[in-house]
């Protein structure tokens, strides 16, 4: 497997990452825009992307992007907010066709960059505030988004059970805020945070694609003077110590019960044992020939699905399951017998290959997209960790049956949240 080189530089408040590669027809600029989850924030940084790309101080309106966007062969630009562990990422992508795959010679890689840039640092303002039109309907978009997860019940029992969990810590904040918390924007105080931000976050450029690495930065410097910022470092996240497991039911007009269980993993990526903890995720809960999939899901018939997940920053695995609401008490008996398999090392060598391969086709599929090579890249940006993907797949190979059971052993259940119907649906 040939390893993609990454060359990283900084330029004031903005480390460069580039990426050269002839396996794609568009360049990729990806800026990743990073700080701590605080509830004072969340809803502001959620909704400030959206703002930003509605407008520059020389193309003052949605419209006028996307014609110079449309100018550009069709290129595309969106944003995206995320939790990383107890870090809230924004994201700015932009693709932008290559113009050595066209008979045009416009500089299309200059132009997308410039429009990014203009986008990030001459925002269309009037009198220190942003568009008041702007921020209200961006205001209502936002809103719409948070208020959409109660309608998708597996998602707000994932919310809830966090919330529960994770009472008191960062983590227990949604990537978008409150209603409320966004309802007390102003198109002034929104402005205001804008400033700060600049000052304040991590900002992360990757550019990706068929380019000459050295003129690529030289346009990036250009382009971006955000200025030196005063970010602080990622902190790894504390997981407490459990001292009972926490049970919350909570009923609501559904016909379908949702079991979702958050365990503590006391492993994040940056720790030497992750990639085991990764492997023991997959035989647990992660894929098709996993213990929860063939014995809670099959065998039994006990949920319509059954899988887990780790938030591979935080330290957590979640189990998510869909079940009857009379099942509950054998589903959790059965989820918790699972775990137990586990750290007793009940499964196979040929269970823990398959789980092998399974993962490391997973990341040389993510790494088949600029998209997904950035973000390999940036987890180590966040972990403080390097894990080059060559590194990573020599690391999925190297771990012992052994060393999967010693993770499993350090998983502690923490939170069981059954999200049931109302008594006259039971």
């Amino acid at each position: 497997m040939k390893q993609l080189s990454e060359q990283i530089e900084q330029h004031n408040g903005l480390t460069i990452h580039t990426m050269k590669t002839d396996k794609y027809k568009t360049n990729t600029l990806i800026l990743m825009v990073r700080a701590p989850l605080e509830a004072e924030t969340v809803a502001k940084r959620a909704l400030l992307p959206h703002v930003l790309q509605n407008g520059t101080m020389t193309s003052p309106s949605r419209k006028e992007i996307r014609e110079r966007l449309d100018e550009m062969y069709g290129a595309t630009l969106s944003t995206d907010v995320q939790k990383k562990g107890e870090e809230h990422v924004i994201t700015f992508s932009m693709d932008v066709a290559n113009e050595r795959f066209l008979s045009d010679p416009t500089p299309l890689f200059e132009q997308g960059l410039k429009l990014l840039a203009e986008v990030l640092l001459n925002p269309f303002v009037k009198d220190d505030s942003f568009s008041e039109t702007v921020v209200e309907n961006e205001k209502r978009s936002l809103i719409q988004r948070i208020q959409s997860v109660y309608d998708d019940k597996m998602r707000y029992a994932n919310v809830r059970v966090t919330e529960e969990m994770c009472k008191g810590e960062p983590f227990a904040l949604t990537a978008f805020g409150t209603v409320e918390e966004v309802e007390k924007i102003t198109p002034t105080n929104l402005h205001d945070y804008y400033k700060t931000w600049l000052q304040t976050n991590a900002f992360d450029l990757y550019i990706v694609g068929a380019i000459d690495e050295a003129k690529a930065v030289t346009m990036v410097k250009e382009a971006f003077t955000i200025g030196e910022t005063s970010a602080s470092q990622s902190t790894k996240p504390v997981s407490p110590d459990i001292k009972e497991v926490k049970i919350v039911h909570e009923e609501q007009d559904v016909k379908q019960g949702k079991l979702h269980m958050g365990f503590r993993t006391y492993t994040a990526y940056g720790d030497d044992d992750y990639v085991a903890m990764q492997i023991c995720n997959g035989l647990f809960g992660g894929f098709s020939h996993s213990k929860l999939f063939i014995n809670v899901r099959e065998k039994e018939s006990l949920a319509y699905y059954a899988a887990s997940r780790l938030e591979s920053h935080k330290g957590i695995m979640m189990v998510m399951s869909g079940i009857e609401f009379s099942k509950y008490d054998r589903a959790v008996e059965i989820i918790k017998e699972q775990l137990d398999a586990m750290k007793q090392g009940d499964f196979t060598e040929a269970e823990v290959e398959q789980t092998k391969a399974m993962i490391k086709n997973q990341i040389l599929e993510t790494s088949d997209v600029a998209r997904g090579l950035v973000e390999l890249s940036y987890h180590q940006v966040v972990s403080g960790k390097n894990r080059t993907l060559s590194d990573w797949i020599k690391l999925v190979d190297s771990v012992s049956k052994e060393d999967v059971v010693q993770a499993a052993k350090k998983i502690k259940l923490d939170t069981i949240y059954f999200l049931t119907g109302k008594e006259e649906n039971k």
